[in-house]
């Protein structure tokens, strides 16, 4: 990526947080993390001033942004009750109000809401310009007030929303308010592991806002999104746009090591073709990024810009032969994934890392130890853990985390038993939304390399149609319709679950076969766990590291034993 741009953001990163918080420091010596026992060897470095300062959206980068993380009021009330005359204390964002870097460590009931508010200024230089206010995740439903005016509102845990607000700024002090309710597990709202008393394999439940928050100014028309395809074979990016308002033409720069290489335009509503000579691959042992510059062109003239970023890479499926199985490719050769699976969450922060360090340091740990796949395991992770995944050549199998509904459908994960449940009609329409969501947030990373609309038998519903849907929505990567679930022809590959030691249950030779879970092999460190009288979860439990690194090592060998039947 451009250094010289990222040194600027960086200084204008630090300014702008500063300028936003407009906090006494005595407050901020207040906020601590609530429960010693909970803490990483990050925790002491959150910043209760400045948490989580770098920029939120490296796929779409303006340089003017204002952060808006650092300690907000906070209250729980009844569901239905008013906005609070008065509040419980306040909460550091964006932890979730579960957590203990969140200062609170409370659970929100399905009879409850959880305010926030906080007061914010626009600086003079923006007074021409639009103000959008962006949120990188609410958990579950968000009403979201400036100045006592409702600017928008939006359901679902994964995604990132954008609102804007300009018509209810003031000149001066801005109060913003945001409403959250949380149904976790009382309700068929996708929400992954997530449970109100967590136990064995689900985890504590997090709600409200758990990812960055920020403002930043725009032109009153601009650019919404912008989606990059690489095309390898053909040897260029195909790039669409999407604008809040009417635009004529956009134009798509392209940079290798700060040298512009390509260039191409199209109409808005057309896809900009920028063709890359002799272009360099991306792939986990060399995960080279191109730069991009993307301008929205009104009237003969550049309105908006964004900075943005791609990779040329390549995802496929080989054809099965009679002596041989299908095999994911990589830039047409093939390459076996090996990873673990990736949870995302954090003993003090649960959701969300408690700082960038932290954030990159399971990323970085997964590569050194050999592995070049992680599966994001019923979760969403922020987008800059995605841009990590980008630079460093992280491929990634990303989960929908849908709802833990077993009664909906029995498991016969063993067979091609096509079984599954009848989802009703609001946890359908809620699923829908919400995958298409972060399928259009997560589209443009190069580290995404299959989707996973369903984990087991987890609220399985119309597999065939899902799997279906999601490959014609994306047709760039496969899809494994059921990840260890219920089988059914259909998508790219048959995934299956075996614990403790892999095994191979059933098998399909016209569709990669891949275990998609195994091990859970437990190993208890004293002074590494809760409770020290509990016993550690894993399928199965050794007294020391040599014993569990012998179970591991046999897998693996197992594994690649498995190889010649297309594992």
């Amino acid at each position: 990526m451009n250094t010289t741009y990222f040194m600027s953001l960086k200084k204008i990163t630090a300014l702008l947080a500063v300028c936003a918080c407009a906090i006494p420091p005595c407050v901020f010596a207040q906020w601590k993390p609530a429960g010693e026992k909970l803490k990483t060897i990050w925790a002491d470095k959150v910043d209760p001033a400045n948490p989580l300062p770098e920029y939120p959206r490296p796929l779409m980068q303006r340089a003017q942004w204002q952060n808006l993380n650092g300690l907000w009021d906070y209250a729980i009330t009844a569901e239905n009750a008013p906005r609070p005359a008065t509040f419980d204390g306040q909460i550091l964002v964006p932890f979730a109000v579960e957590s203990a870097l969140s200062g609170v460590m409370k659970p929100l009931g399905k009879d409850q809401a959880l305010w926030y508010q906080r007061v914010f200024s626009i600086p003079q230089e923006w007074s021409e310009q639009d103000v959008l206010l962006n949120f990188g995740a609410v958990d579950w439903r968000a009403d979201v007030f400036v100045n006592g005016v409702k600017v928008g509102e939006h359901t679902g845990g994964y995604a990132p929303f954008s609102l804007n607000i300009t018509k209810a700024l003031k000149p001066e002090e801005n109060t913003l308010v945001v409403r959250v309710w949380d149904g976790t597990d009382t309700s068929l709202k996708p929400r992954g592991k997530q449970v109100l008393k967590p136990k064995g394999i689900y985890y504590t439940a997090v709600s409200g806002i758990w990812q960055t928050v920020w403002l930043e100014p725009v032109p009153s028309t601009h650019l919404t999104r912008v989606k990059t395809t690489p095309n390898l074979d053909a040897g260029r990016f195909e790039v669409e746009v999407q604008s809040n308002a009417p635009a004529d033409r956009f134009r798509v720069l392209v940079f290798e090591n700060e040298k512009q290489i390509a260039q191409g335009e199209a109409l808005c509503g057309a896809r900009a073709f920028v063709e890359v000579v002799d272009p360099k691959l991306w792939s986990p042992d060399s995960p080279f990024l191109y730069d991009l510059k993307v301008e929205l062109i009104k009237d003969g003239a550049p309105v908006d810009s964004v900075e943005s970023y791609a990779a040329m890479r390549k995802i496929s499926i080989s054809k099965p032969t009679k002596h041989k199985y299908a095999r994911l490719q990589l830039n047409n050769q093939n390459i076996y994934h090996m990873g673990p699976l990736d949870q995302g969450y954090w003993p003090d922060g649960l959701y969300t890392a408690p700082t960038e360090e932290a954030l990159l340091f399971d990323i970085e740990k997964t590569k050194e130890l050999g592995f070049n796949m992680i599966r994001k395991h019923v979760k969403v992770e922020p987008a800059r853990w995605y841009y990590h995944c980008d630079r460093l050549g992280m491929l990634v199998w990303q989960d929908m985390p849908h709802t833990l509904h077993h009664e909906l459908t029995p498991w016969v994960e063993d067979s091609y038993v096509e079984v599954e449940g009848i989802a009703p009609p609001e946890m359908e329409a809620d699923y829908r939304k919400e995958w298409k969501e972060i399928i259009d947030a997560l589209y443009s990373h190069p580290c995404i390399v299959m989707w996973v609309p369903f984990n087991e038998n987890w609220g399985q519903f119309k597999t065939k149609e899902i799997a279906q849907w999601t490959k014609s929505y994306d047709p760039t990567r496969p899809v494994n319709p059921a990840s260890g679930g219920n089988y059914f022809l259909c998508g790219d590959i048959l995934d299956i679950h075996s614990y403790p030691a892999p095994r191979i249950k059933v098998l399909n030779s016209s569709v990669v076969n891949a275990i998609g879970e195994y091990g859970g092999i437990g190993l208890v460190v004293r002074g590494h766990i809760w409770d020290g009288d509990m016993k550690n979860w894993g399928y199965v439990q050794f007294k020391n590291s040599d014993e569990a690194t012998a179970e591991y090592e046999k897998f693996s060998n197992m594994l690649a034993d498995m190889t010649q039947y297309g594992i």
